[in-house]
């Protein structure tokens, strides 16, 4: 038995398992999002989709201060989708960053180069480093899951500088669809507050955080990761859309795009191929995340990697369980750092995601690796 053979029931055709969240099987083993594939490859006409996104832009072009707001990470997808909305669609966007605290040296010369080739008026935004820890580590405790500032910031915070600003349109990458089952490709999915609910913010709201933390910490203290009201948002007569429902997504494709034309460099992250230097390049801490599902799920980066490209058959299965065994299960080095930041030991940190694993993976500490250093790794900050 090793990391790949670990008795959980895996899709017959992109390797997923059943502990990946919203996943199911059909007679032949093969999953709900393989069958979304098919959908977005057989079903959806393209061409009559992009027709609707040229017809929603031009209700909402030349008519505010901004055509739409672009939020934005500077990874892969949320550059390609502001390189398309510029260049291809000819829009006037307002780029809004909400920076989680981790954003690592290349990813800040990516965006950068980008904003200044593209020539787009851009907003940085990082909360108090001080409320970011508690809120870390609270939510490590509660749901194994150490991201919820980052999460909830990264959706609530545009839509909080679309009612400032007044600016009805924001736009995002790719759809949900394109990795899980909340919605379908032939759904209309809105990014909106029942999606956040649903699926980002952990099922903790700000409300939540602020009961769970220290009475220093107030709901002021909570608002960059608080979703607007309603009332505002229907007051500006909002939409939010990804991109991607309306064009279909590739990263690969897309990776290359933006390299050739942009200059956007890839990086390596860890428990990852190298040769997949497109993929999540934005955090510190992104080995820490996959490690953690790795532990509570049985499964990590690598398999989803591998299942987006089987199911565009762009590796072999044999190849695909190669690189399974080879980089899953690495204790990552920015563990050090992590633990360093939240003040826990590496025992109290193990029992805390042992206690968020997904049945039926049993967790067995045999099968982990220790995990080498990111080059870029001796300047992350460490104050």
């Amino acid at each position: 038995m090793d990391i790949f053979d670990n008795g959980l029931k895996k899709c017959t055709k992109c390797l997923l398992p059943e502990t990946q969240e919203t996943i199911t099987f059909d007679s032949k083993g093969i999953c709900n999002v393989c069958k979304q594939q098919k959908i977005k490859k057989d079903k959806i006409d393209w061409i009559k989709k992009k027709e609707e996104f040229i017809e929603l832009i031009n209700k909402y072009k030349g008519k505010y201060d901004y055509d739409c707001i672009v939020p934005y990470s500077g990874g892969k997808d949320s550059t390609y989708t502001l390189y398309t909305l510029v260049k291809d669609f000819g829009l006037k966007p307002l780029v809004v960053c909400f920076d989680h605290g981790f954003l690592r040296p290349k990813l800040r010369e990516n965006t950068e180069r980008t904003i200044k080739k593209l020539g787009v008026d851009y907003l940085h935004f990082r909360p108090n480093w001080h409320i970011v820890k508690k809120t870390m580590l609270e939510s490590l405790k509660r749901k194994g899951d150490f991201c919820w500032h980052c999460h909830t910031g990264i959706m609530s915070f545009p839509m909080q500088i679309a009612v400032k600003f007044k600016v009805p349109l924001i736009i995002w990458g790719e759809p949900s669809a394109e990795y899980t089952a909340y919605y379908s490709y032939e759904d209309n999915e809105e990014v909106d507050e029942r999606r956040f609910n649903m699926w980002v913010n952990l099922g903790i709201t700000a409300q939540d955080m602020v009961g769970f933390l220290d009475k220093n910490v107030t709901e002021r203290d909570l608002l960059p990761f608080t979703y607007p009201k309603l009332r505002d948002l229907k007051a500006i007569n909002y939409r939010s859309v990804c991109l991607g429902s309306y064009i279909p997504w590739d990263i690969k494709k897309q990776s290359e795009l933006i390299k050739n034309e942009l200059g956007w460099e890839g990086n390596r992250v860890e428990g990852i191929p190298p040769e997949y230097d497109y993929e999540k390049i934005e955090c510190y801490f992104q080995g820490v995340r996959d490690y953690l599902k790795f532990l509570k799920r049985g499964f990590s980066r690598t398999t989803h990697l591998m299942s987006i490209d089987l199911r565009n058959e762009r590796v072999t299965k044999d190849k695909a369980i190669e690189y399974i065994k080879k980089y899953e299960g690495q204790r990552p080095a920015s563990l050090d750092l992590f633990l360093k930041y939240l003040n826990l030991t590496e025992e109290e940190f193990m029992d805390i995601a042992t206690n968020h694993i997904i049945s039926p993976h049993e967790f067995k500490s045999e099968f982990l690796k220790k995990g080498e250093p990111l080059p870029d790794s001796e300047v992350w900050d460490v104050n």
